[in-house]
């Protein structure tokens, strides 16, 4: 019986090895299966981020300008808390810009926050010729006061601080301002952009008097084909 028993356990232990080997390689199948369901779920991650990329890619390129950056300060129990607030104008180069605010415990969050907000808040201002405006204005805020003026071809920008941010940003080749009153850069942005607001193309005032923009231009005391001319070259 002792033999039978050797026997029967010597049988049995190739047996007993080669479950366990299956049972091992059950749960090396698993872990490859696992592997690769992480894997494919990490594929499908970078994936979606390579989306994101290629639609920021896509998307139109902006030009960001920093204005301002005051660092504040609370005092409170145990010392001051520190802040910083940021003023950012945004801009395409093609008639569209915008201004915006952040506040943050630290620069860098204060500017994207700044910049988030410009984006959501920017508004088409109609060009001469894509190069600058297509008549005086005035901007009024606070105790800010602004008067902006179209230039001709050569003049530049001519604008200092805040207002130049501005005008860079929307694309105005030639232009000529001045500021009265204060030099804060939150009233002269806000002010500026109020004249930027009343400007008006002839094109959008012959639709709105159902007129054609070439007669609007000779009331002026042009010639018919001076005005037609200058009517043709009107693009907006």
């Amino acid at each position: 019986m002792a033999d039978e028993n050797e026997i029967q356990a010597q049988a049995g232990a190739p047996a007993a090895v080669e479950g366990g080997e299956q049972t091992e390689g059950r749960g090396r199948g698993r872990g490859r299966g696992g592997d690769r369901n992480r894997g494919e779920r990490g594929g499908r991650g970078r994936r979606d981020d390579r989306r994101g990329n290629r639609d920021e890619e896509q998307g139109e390129e902006l030009i960001e300008k920093l204005v301002h950056i005051n660092r504040v300060s609370k005092t409170v129990k145990g010392g001051k808390r520190f802040g910083f607030a940021a003023l950012v104008v945004v801009g395409d180069g093609k008639g569209r810009a915008g201004f915006g605010h952040g506040k943050a415990r630290e620069v860098p969050e204060a500017i994207s926050k700044a910049t988030a907000s410009a984006k959501k808040a920017m508004v088409r201002v109609p060009l001469k010729e894509g190069r600058t405006l297509h008549h005086d204005g005035l901007g009024h805020f606070g105790a800010g006061k602004v008067t902006v003026r179209s230039a001709p071809a050569g003049t530049g920008i001519i604008a200092g601080g805040p207002m130049r941010a501005v005008f860079e940003s929307l694309g105005v080749a030639d232009v000529v301002t001045k500021s009265n009153g204060t030099s804060n850069p939150y009233n002269m942005i806000r002010a500026t952009f109020a004249a930027l607001g009343e400007q008006v193309s002839p094109k959008a005032v012959a639709q709105r008097r159902g007129k054609k923009v070439a007669d609007l231009l000779r009331r002026g005391g042009a010639s018919a084909e001076v005005a037609q001319a200058d009517a043709e070259a009107i693009a907006e």
